[in-house]
Formats: structure tokens, sequence, C-alpha cells
């Protein structure tokens, strides 16, 4: 499994500085300097070579899953932008080269679209939402059965839309909604479908979703059957450790849209515990701690034993 693996293509590398420009306050701009230089990290442009390493290393393996965030997104809307696209399309490949008929792939926010952290620009955009459904061939849900293991990947931005409804263009919200409604009952057939003696992989990009999935019946009569949920995302441990720590904080509305977000994340990240959450971390990891990596999942097919998950560090130098 690998996440957040945010390829850069020559054309977003050319962005250099695209967060800086989005941000019109001098004092935020020099608060997200600091952050990205000394703590996320500092040059976003400079760990393609990671996924030739991550690669090499995994060629035995029998099933490969990636977990979303193919690209940069540095134009914040997705991979409607042609940079965007290119970038998701050159790594989905190196991918799918790699694992011929054995690659799933994940919707991750930014294939959608995010609105920049700091400077409140962009969002989800429906026009990328269909080029990667036609463009990259990503699956909105997908099953996959390995013996009496279940292995299911969902959209964390769709199901978690109620989240993401401000950053939405208001022309395009209503089939915002309906798509969130019938990726919904994709989920609720596919738990649905569970036999008593099958186990569950599931596969979501960002645990914001994971509250809104409790919600539907058909998934919380089968979280019993759940044995893993990995999620991406959050880069390094350390932010799920941050995360569980804040656990049910009040959500916060004055502080713009990122804590916003954020704040309405953690207030329900109680309900993660039920999906026994592991976090797959980016293969650059953070500025910080240079803790990237990726995580190999040993699976019985016979369930007899409980699945084995490690995580991988995976250095930045060759």
């Amino acid at each position: 499994m690998v996440s957040d693996i945010h390829y850069a293509c020559p054309a977003e590398q050319a962005r250099r500085g695209h967060e800086a420009r989005v941000i019109r306050n001098r004092m935020v701009g020099l608060l997200a300097k600091a952050y990205r230089h000394f703590i996320w990290l500092r040059d976003p442009f400079a760990h393609n070579h990671l996924l030739d390493h991550f690669l090499a290393r995994v060629a035995g393996a029998d099933w490969l899953v990636a977990n979303g965030d193919f690209s940069c997104d540095t134009a914040f809307v997705g991979v409607g932008d042609q940079a965007a696209f290119t970038s998701a399309a050159t790594c989905l490949g190196k991918l799918r080269e790699a694992f011929p008929g054995r690659c799933a792939a994940v919707f991750g926010d930014h294939e959608l679209g995010k609105m920049s952290l700091f400077g409140g620009y962009g969002g989800p955009r429906l026009a990328s939402w269909e080029r990667a459904r036609t463009g990259l061939g990503l699956e909105p849900f997908w099953r996959l059965e390995l013996g009496r293991y279940v292995l299911m990947g969902v959209v964390s931005s769709l199901v978690a839309m109620p989240v993401y409804e401000p950053e939405t263009l208001p022309e395009e919200l209503a089939e915002w909604r309906r798509l969130r409604a019938e990726h919904l009952a994709e989920i609720r057939n596919g738990f649905a479908r569970l036999e008593s003696g099958q186990r569950v992989v599931l596969f979501c990009h960002d645990p914001t979703a994971l509250p809104f999935l409790w919600q539907e019946e058909a998934v919380r009569a089968r979280l019993g059957q759940i044995e893993h949920t990995l999620i991406g995302h959050l880069h390094t441990p350390v932010i799920l450790w941050k995360c569980r720590l804040l656990a049910g904080m009040p959500a916060i509305h004055f502080l713009g849209n990122s804590v916003r977000r954020m704040s309405i994340a953690l207030r329900e990240a109680r309900r993660w515990r039920p999906f026994n959450v592991s976090l797959c971390p980016s293969l650059a990891g953070s500025e910080l701690l240079k803790d990237g990596g990726y995580c190999t999942l040993v699976l019985d097919t016979e369930a007899g034993e409980a699945a084995r998950l490690e995580r991988h560090h995976l250095p930045r130098a060759a």
C-alpha cells in the first residue's frame, strides 16, 4: 500500500510558489512559509524519485493499493487542471505498469480539488470528478475478494461532502449531493453483501469520512468485520497521534476554512476507533521527521489468522 505520492510533472514543477501566490495576508504568508520549510514539506516537487524506489522494493507483492493523492494539485482544483492531470496520469501509469491487472486505486482529495490550506483558494470541481473517472480510470467504489478477505475502496471526499460543501461552486452543489447519495448507496450495498465469515480491509483516503460511514446502518452493523481501515491524507503518524489526542474538540468556524474543516473532523474523530484505523504515510513523510514510507499487509486468505500490517521507512536518498 502506498499513499500521498504527490507526483509532480514538469508543468507542476514550474509553478514554484503556487501556495504563496494565493495568500493575501503577509503574516499568514510568513507563517505558511515557516510551516512548510521546517515542519511539513520544504520542497513538494523534489520527491518523484521515491515512487521508483518504492516500486523497486515491493516488486514481489501480489497486489498494490494506492490510497489517493497522485498529484501536487498546484491549481487547487483537482485533475480538471491539465498539469495536475498529467502528474496523476504519470503516477498511475507507473503503478499500473508495475502491477498490471493487480493495482487498485482510491480517490484522494487532491484528485477532486482541495482548497489551499492558507489561502482559501480552490476546492472540489465536477470537471475533476469526471476527468478522474474517464481520464484516470478511477472507480468510486471498488470491492476485491481475496479468499475470506474483502478489500473495499471508497471516495472519502464524497462521503464527507457535508464538510466540503462550503468549498464547492454553488452551481455544482446539487450534483455533488446527488453523487454522494449514489456513492453511499454503493457502499451500503457492498457492506450488505458481506457474509458473516468474511473480514474487511477498508481503504479510505481521508478519515474525515469515517463518522459519516458510521452513520450508515449497513456499515455500522458490520463494524465487527472490519479488521483494518487504512487511511492516508495525514502524511505522518505524528498527525494521526495528534488527531486522536484532540478528538472531541469543538468545531471552530471563525478562523478560516481550513480550521473549520479540520476542527469539524476532529470533533467527530472518536468515531474513528471502531474502524481500526491505521495510517499509511506519504512517501516523503514530514520535513521535521523525515518519516516517509509505505505499508505492507499480509493476508491469510482463509482468515485463520489476523492480517499483519507492517509500516516500512523509505529514506529520501537512494
